[in-house]
């Protein structure tokens, strides 16, 4: 398991998903999802959030579709949208996908890096599963506030 060190990533472009009921037990290689969060807004700001009270409520779960597979899916389908922007940005590679407790792992360290660093972070948290590379890789973005 790779991971890389926390980055400010300035995302040039969106990437778009369409809505999906639920996020398959396993992803397999050509496959992309995007999770998105309301966070605790309590537990976004502390230096020490509590892992069982930082998630809140799941607003989206989106699969990726190529431009070919879209046209053969409902394009009235809602979709949601991992907007242009400023992130805190932090990714591992590995030979699976990570699960829930590994990934919110994660965004605590990610947190607890961003207000070190006096950043000011959104209570919104993406986290988005792919295959790249030859390895699964999971990333989670927390938007940045100016």
């Amino acid at each position: 398991m790779e991971i890389t060190p926390l980055l400010n990533l300035d995302l040039c472009s969106p990437l778009i998903y369409a809505k999906t009921t639920n996020l398959p037990s396993e992803i397999h290689e050509n496959e992309e999802f995007l999770l998105i969060y309301e966070l605790n807004p309590l537990q976004s700001r502390s230096i020490e959030p509590e892992k069982a009270s930082l998630l809140g409520q799941l607003l989206f779960i989106g699969r990726k579709y190529t431009s070919g597979e879209l046209l053969a899916h409902d394009t009235n389908a809602e979709k949601a949208v991992l907007p242009s922007g400023n992130y805190l940005f932090l990714q591992c590679r590995a030979n699976a996908a990570l699960g829930r407790e590994e990934w919110l792992d994660m965004v605590i360290e990610q947190q607890k890096d961003g207000l070190w660093e006096r950043k000011k972070l959104e209570s919104k948290l993406y986290v988005r599963f792919l295959f790249e590379d030859g390895q699964f890789v999971t990333q989670v973005y927390r938007p940045v506030l100016f």
